[in-house]
């Protein structure tokens, strides 16, 4: 595109579009980056400039940016049936599929699978299903729903609430009521001096259970956890974490959300995230890689212990009160069926696994620069966190935006990573190679050099 077109864009998204993340009041400043088109790992904007798209977009894309089979896909399934809805009993061959699907790649046993569009919803659907679980076993008391300080779990009311992060937060009057938080399982950040990854996760634990008898076991009705903690900071769990926190849900009778909107379909290593850290969800809701993020299509999937009673309870109220225009639409069914037989089809779980040594091995090689407190990561996504001194673990002044400033560093070098206050994460397409993943490291090691003078 020409300069002109570029100006038309900016001026038109200024005048019209409101953003998501993002600062309003600088944003007419600032302008947008255009993003026209995108081929493998890279995207190019309206300036015909190319990145290395290390983000995946919002974590999403695995398939990268031009799978010809999901465009297929869809196109085949826009001439077949556009749309139609899963209201009084419809459905539609795609969404059978996919659900039958889904249910036999589950990290768990799981009975039925309800379809939304987005994680946030799924997530939201996930604490309906719960509140309305236990009001059909005859425990209307059990429905706080406990979460964990950094989670990320979507924008809808209920999701923000249960996201533990501030801006999810401020001035939206959230959370809301039953949604509770305890502590953050980042050992480096809040693990106390000489405690040991499971010593650190048995301290937490006992937090929970101790968080638990004072509400009130007979009050608490769920627990949600992302198996490695995503728009927090790419929060990987201290060892033995899981196991024991599930002791304690197991002993309370609560019962435990997975959120694998990042993690599932291959970014850890594995299937599903709650794989590679041994969890047993109740309830597991997905989405992002669900369709590789071709287009807006969740799931949220339940046991049949969550299910028989869900299903009793609307039998006797006349129906299950629940769903979306959209739920099950026919084309994200399908793009979504046809993403699962890529992953099948091009074995990207072994390529994945392939690459992990690789991919953490380029993130730690930055362990030793100036500013870089720690590295962290599993599978193919990971981050970086910046420290003022990292030595004595010196955080930067907030308003010097380092995160920020460094990620604006690797734009110029043709990299897209993204900053959570100071800490740079990469989740790269799962079809990146290992020569890509060469080009990415030595990419953002250019921007941390500049970084480095920056801050000098």
């Amino acid at each position: 595109m020409n300069a002109s077109t570029h100006a038309e864009n900016v001026a038109n998204d200024i005048a019209a579009h409101l953003h998501s993340f993002t600062n309003l009041a600088t944003h007419p400043q600032v302008g947008p980056l255009v993003i026209q088109r995108g081929d493998g790992i890279f995207v190019e904007d309206d300036q015909g400039r190319r990145y290395l798209e290390a983000m995946s977009g919002l974590w999403c894309a695995s398939l990268g940016f031009s799978n010809q089979r999901l465009a297929k896909a869809g196109s085949e399934a826009l001439h077949g049936l556009p749309y139609y809805h899963t209201f009084n009993g419809r459905s539609n061959p795609a969404a059978i599929a996919l659900a039958e699907k889904l249910l036999s790649l589950a990290p768990a046993p799981m009975s039925k699978v309800f379809f939304a569009n987005s994680g946030s919803e799924a997530n939201d659907s996930a604490v309906k299903l719960v509140w309305y679980y236990h009001n059909a076993i005859g425990k209307p008391e059990k429905k706080k729903i406990i979460a964990r300080l950094n989670a990320y779990h979507g924008v809808t009311v209920a999701a923000a609430s249960l996201s533990g992060l501030v801006p999810n937060h401020r001035d939206f009057d959230l959370p809301i009521d039953r949604i509770l938080h305890v502590d953050c399982p980042h050992h480096f950040r809040y693990a106390e001096a000489g405690e040991s990854e499971e010593d650190f996760a048995t301290r937490l634990a006992d937090a929970l259970d101790k968080r638990i008898l004072d509400e009130g076991p007979g009050t608490v009705g769920a627990f949600i956890a992302e198996p490695v903690m995503g728009a927090g900071g790419v929060l990987v769990p201290p060892a033995t974490y899981f196991d024991k926190v599930q002791k304690v849900l197991a002993k309370y009778e609560v019962l435990l959300i997975a959120d694998e909107v990042i993690c599932g379909f291959g970014r850890t290593g594995d299937m599903f995230g709650s794989t590679t850290f041994g969890l047993k969800p109740d309830i597991l809701t997905a989405a992002k890689a669900l369709s590789s993020g071709y287009v807006p299509i969740s799931a949220v999937m339940i046991s049949e212990k969550v299910h028989a009673a869900v299903a009793a309870n609307s039998g006797q109220i006349g129906t299950f009160g629940h769903g979306f225009t959209y739920s099950g639409h026919p084309v994200a069914c399908a793009i979504a069926l046809e993403t699962l037989r890529v992953y099948e089809d091009e074995n990207i779980l072994a390529h994945v696994q392939s690459l992990v040594p690789q991919f953490q091995q380029g993130l730690r090689s930055h362990a030793a620069r100036k500013y870089v407190g720690e590295v962290r990561g599993v599978g193919l996504i990971g981050a970086i966190e910046l420290y003022a001194d990292p030595a004595t673990r010196t955080p930067f002044d907030p308003a010097q935006k380092a995160g920020a400033r460094l990620a604006e560093l690797a734009l110029a070098q043709g990299l897209i990573v993204r900053a959570m206050g100071d800490s740079v994460a990469f989740c790269p397409p799962l079809i990146i190679t290992a020569a890509q993943i060469d080009d990415m490291f030595a990419r953002f090691s250019r921007a941390m050099a500049v970084f480095e003078e920056t801050f000098a």
